[in-house]
């Protein structure tokens, strides 16, 4: 019991210290070299500087072949804490850890010192810490900077804390867990006019309204209702003043979906309206399209393993093995395009819990109580995978 508690107060007391110096996408570079230093001090083989600013530790014990990654993301967002009378609060201004990754963090380095401490398992564990995940960037500078060939995978795990979700309940499913996320961006060029005398130009704002008003049918009939998917519109930024129609418009939002098949046809259909529309006025489009997250697809046999793994941790009453999938995004569905493997949810709170606070909200806080499930989570993946 006592070994319990300080194991729980150093996965705290790792969280705290990352909570309170965040850094943003590829500027984790006080982040990876704590991350780096507390791995070394357990005695596993380090590499810094993968893809920026990530961090490969390696852990082996016994002659097994295989080797399981098991990966944490680093980076924090560029929102302003709000918290008062919390102790452990950001002290860089403007940023702070609203997505909880000082926790993932923690919990995979809490991983690694059961494993380093333990070495009940045969073969290679490689803890990979990645930078810029908010961005969708991070996954694949890692990749394009040799993870794969240098650091070999049979499987790799990942998990995210989900306010909403009991606190240390443990959820997935196989399949699609997580959706891709594309962008665009909608440039309509009509011709200003003074406000009196709207017959003399092209009105770019009338012509954006109507789009943004088309776009919403691109789900409700093009798609298969079978099917998932989110069009949605979030900036409407125009160069006109109070008394003058604007000579430009530009639109800009993100779509959401989980097969490729239906990313083609947004993209298609979208880019068929935008262009219609401004041709039917006489105005000047340009429609851009970028695919910034994959989708977030879990491997059956892998999360089947996972299923196992987090009933022999919280026990089976506390295991939802077929959540439903949500419409955000995560930067982990990159390697799982690469390599097989299982992303999963750990209850961060719910109703009046502590951790109840949405993600990516001003008052969000990690829930510290899950630190240790998390981490023995991990462990007991490694030792599921890797058995003896």
């Amino acid at each position: 019991m006592t070994q319990d508690i300080y194991f729980a107060k150093a996965l705290r007391a790792w969280r705290h210290a990352f909570h309170r110096q965040p850094e943003t996408g590829f500027e984790e570079v006080g982040t990876s070299q704590t991350v780096a230093k507390i791995l070394e001090s357990l005695g596993l083989d380090v590499h810094r500087g993968i893809g920026g600013t990530g961090v490969v530790a390696s852990l082996r014990a016994g002659d097994g072949k295989g080797v399981i990654g098991i990966r944490a993301d680093m980076d924090a967002l560029p929102i302003a804490e709000n918290a008062p009378g919390r102790e452990h609060a950001s002290q860089v201004s403007g940023k702070m850890h609203a997505c909880g990754h000082d926790g993932h963090m923690s919990m995979v380095l809490g991983a690694a010192k059961l494993l380093a401490e333990s070495r009940d398992f045969n073969g290679t564990v490689r803890f990979i810490f990645q930078p810029a995940e908010e961005h969708g960037r991070g996954a694949r500078a890692m990749i394009a900077d040799g993870l794969l060939e240098r650091f070999p995978i049979d499987a790799i795990y990942g998990v995210h804390n989900m306010p909403g979700i009991p606190s240390g309940h443990i959820a997935t499913r196989a399949g699609g867990i997580m959706a891709s996320e594309d962008n665009f961006v909608i440039r309509i060029r009509g011709k200003g006019t003074h406000a009196a005398r709207p017959h003399m130009g092209v009105d770019p704002l009338v012509i954006g309204a109507q789009i943004v008003v088309a776009l919403q049918t691109v789900v409700s009939r093009s798609v298969d209702p079978g099917m998932s998917a989110v069009v949605s519109c979030t900036e409407f930024i125009t160069d006109g003043i109070r008394n003058a129609i604007p000579t430009n418009v530009v639109i800009k939002g993100d779509t959401r979906s989980y097969t490729p098949q239906v990313q083609r046809l947004l993209e298609s259909r979208m880019r068929e309206i935008c262009t219609g529309m401004c041709a039917m006025h006489g105005a000047h489009c340009e429609f851009e399209y970028t695919h910034e997250f994959a989708p977030t697809v879990n491997h059956a046999e892998n999360t089947a393993l996972a299923v196992r793994a987090a009933s022999a941790v919280v026990g089976a009453a506390m295991v939802d093995a077929d959540v439903a999938p949500v419409m955000a995004s995560e930067d982990f569905g990159v390697f799982l395009q690469h390599v097989p493997g299982n992303f999963a949810f750990i209850g961060n709170g719910c109703g009046d819990e502590p951790g109840a606070t949405p993600l990516h909200n001003a008052g969000y806080d990690f829930n510290d109580a899950i630190l240790p499930v998390g981490a023995r989570y991990f462990a007991q993946i490694v030792r599921e995978s890797l058995p003896r």
